[in-house]
């Protein structure tokens, strides 16, 4: 990354081409809140989450709420406690509940786009150029910054946690209703 008055030219990793962005604009993507990837006017503020993606404002294909993602987690370390606790009774699990987690988070997303606990709460992830699977590395990338919480914590106005911008994906419903 090259600065020089106003104006950075931002590298890009991985074969991407480079851009010129204004310094406050490459300082704000990683505040929450921050209009980072915002194809309007500068400022514009978002209409609702998902809305400069080109997704929906209610029901199937919208961005899922924090609620639903939230949920999704805490049944996904219940399912995980308790098949680890299933191989290792009467003993508790232990770390065996971590490797049931990964196990669970990592395999599901990459094949299928979501876990059991995305399943039971109609929410998946999806990648943003549009191809079907998630694929074994963002997933598995995905999964070790999720342990982290600290990058899920920090979202966009697209609800989109640092986890999912570093993998280009997003957490979509894909059942309607509220």
């Amino acid at each position: 990354m090259l600065t020089g008055g106003l104006l950075t030219l931002v590298t890009v990793p991985f074969g991407g081409r480079h851009r010129l962005d204004s310094v406050t604009r490459w300082t704000g993507s990683w505040l929450p809140g921050s209009d980072w990837g915002n194809t309007g006017p500068p400022n514009a503020p978002a209409g609702y989450p998902g809305e400069r993606l080109g997704l929906p404002e209610q029901g199937a294909g919208s961005v899922a709420g924090i609620g639903r993602r939230v949920s999704a987690f805490g049944l996904d370390l219940l399912i995980s406690a308790v098949l680890a606790g299933m191989f290792t009774a009467p003993r508790l699990p232990e770390n065996w509940s971590l490797l049931a987690w990964v196990l669970l988070t990592v395999v599901p997303t990459a094949a299928f786009g979501m876990t059991p606990g995305m399943t039971a709460l109609g929410v998946r992830v999806a990648r943003l150029d549009g191809r079907t699977f998630v694929g074994l590395p963002r997933a598995l990338l995905r999964t070790v910054l999720l342990f982290f919480l600290v990058p899920a914590v920090i979202t966009d106005t697209d609800r989109r946690g640092l986890h999912d911008r570093a993998t280009g994906v997003i957490v979509l419903r894909y059942r309607g209703g509220q």
